[in-house]
């Protein structure tokens, strides 16, 4: 791109969510003035997975919930916005899993699941299992190809079934609604992969190297008080951007000196030059579908490696009680797939978040008593497909049958999210490889979110710096 960094230029963010706002903030720190931001957002509220709504006159997170505090990009971004005041971490309530028919407590000792010891994960475990998984140090050296590998399949060939069953596919449908079978070693657990590349000979001793030797005082997760709209609030604030709400993006094309971007809205038809966005660059930070449909001209190898990303959907539900409902001593309840009740049922739930016993906000005497419950795995609709009515009544009889709480609820929300978790398969770390070469050859087009090296939080708020920080630089002559 020409001219002076000092002329005012024009960025377009296509996408309001944590990645859009995040690039959009640092776009204002980097060029302060000389920048009109424009965030166009196709529907009709900012914040994208981060959906804080009123539940029994409570805000509360119905989207993400938190972030994780022990890597550092989310809690610099809190403290340097200046919202450290409104930081707070868990209680010390631990959480449980109900696997196999039986519940227990949720073992430390492990790397999401993969146990840095047999004594680790022995409680969830049959006899039979917890043998498999004593003596996976005994079996021949694991030697992994340069190429991902599915994470299931290995953890099967040298644990068995059990310990994936029970533990591993519980909590990676927590991070990705996704089961081990379906995604990748490297692109869900890179350090372990790292540390059987440098020559731990199985998976239990790459997991015992990457555990620290004490356990650690700090927390692992934090929020805000006030719930996570309050960062959304915050970054559109200190990024003020032009927003258009409601407004899809038809069309990426480029033009002699930069991008132009055609809108499509309702409110346009009346007034057509409304509905043309130029601008210098463009800073998409959108999920895979829409980033595929809008790169097909401009840069067709990275649509074409966005299409090949398979998406899971998911649906919370929030749960008000009247002050003084007793919850479980817990912090919530992972379940595993396939678990039933006591006539056979499938659980419609994937896990449960007893707020009022995680967060001590939420705690307070004389309050409404809020929980969550959470819906869907990739490639098992079950009960998406269900009206919000059923799903209420069904999340509510899986409440019934892993905490024995029965009581009325006050307030009920449901929201849902189609399609709005990326699954990190085998051979997504050279997708993600082909996205960004293809996008690196187009100057003032750059890609930010969950879809490329992490669904977290601290990921996507990494990505859509480093978008930023390339923006920028493309803008200088």
């Amino acid at each position: 791109m020409t001219g002076p960094l000092g002329e005012p230029r024009h960025v377009a963010v296509v996408g309001g969510g944590i990645s859009g706002l995040t690039a959009a903030y640092r776009l204002r720190r980097l060029l302060g003035d000389r920048v009109t931001v424009t965030v166009v957002e196709s529907t009709g509220s900012l914040g994208g997975k981060l959906r804080t709504a009123e539940v029994a006159g409570r805000p509360f997170d119905l989207g993400a919930e938190a972030f994780l505090a022990r890597r550092p990009e989310a809690l610099a971004l809190v403290e340097e916005i200046g919202l450290a005041g409104v930081l707070t971490h868990p209680t010390r309530a631990r959480a449980t899993i109900r696997a196999g028919g039986t519940a227990a407590g949720l073992p430390g000792g492990t790397v999401m699941g993969v146990p840095g010891s047999a004594e680790a994960v022995a409680g969830l475990l049959s006899p039979d299992g917890a043998r498999r998984v004593a003596a996976e140090p005994e079996l021949p050296p694991v030697t992994l190809p340069e190429t991902d590998v599915r994470l299931g399949p290995l953890l099967r060939e040298r644990f068995g079934d059990e310990l994936v069953d029970r533990l591993v596919d519980p909590l990676l449908g927590g991070v990705y609604a996704g089961g081990a079978d379906g995604l990748g070693l490297r692109a869900t657990m890179p350090g372990l992969a790292a540390k059987l590349d440098g020559g731990a000979g199985s998976l239990t001793a790459a997991a015992a190297a990457l555990l620290p030797a004490t356990p650690s005082a700090s927390p692992v997760f934090g929020t805000l008080l006030g719930g996570l709209g309050v960062l959304v609030d915050r970054l559109t604030e200190l990024a003020k951007p032009e927003v258009r709400l409601g407004v899809p993006v038809r069309s990426l094309r480029r033009r002699p000196s930069g991008w132009r971007l055609e809108l499509g809205a309702a409110a346009y038809a009346h007034a057509p030059e409304d509905a043309v966005l130029d601008v210098d660059a463009v800073l998409l930070a959108v999920p895979a579908p829409a980033a595929r449909r809008l790169l097909a001209e401009a840069a067709p190898a990275a649509s074409a490696a966005l299409g090949e990303v398979e998406l899971a959907s998911m649906a919370v539900v929030g749960l008000a009680y009247p002050p003084g409902t007793g919850l479980p001593d817990a912090s919530g309840v992972l379940i595993g797939a396939g678990e039933r009740d006591a006539s056979g049922r499938p659980l419609a739930a994937k896990a449960f978040t007893f707020s009022a016993r995680k967060w001590a906000h939420y705690g307070e005497p004389g309050g409404p008593v809020l929980l969550r419950g959470s819906v869907g795995r990739f490639g098992e609709p079950g009960a998406l497909d269900a009206t919000d009515e059923e799903l209420v009544r069904l999340v509510r009889a899986d409440l019934a049958e892993v905490s024995g709480l029965t009581a009325e609820p006050v307030d009920v929300l449901v929201h849902r999210w189609g399609g709005g978790l990326p699954q990190y398969g085998a051979g997504h770390a050279e997708r993600v490889g082909r996205i960004e070469r293809a996008l690196a050859a187009v100057p003032g087009l750059e890609l930010a979110g969950a879809v490329l090296h992490g669904v977290g939080i601290p990921a996507c708020v990494a990505t859509a710096d480093a978008a930023a920080v390339r923006v920028t630089s493309g803008l200088a002559p």
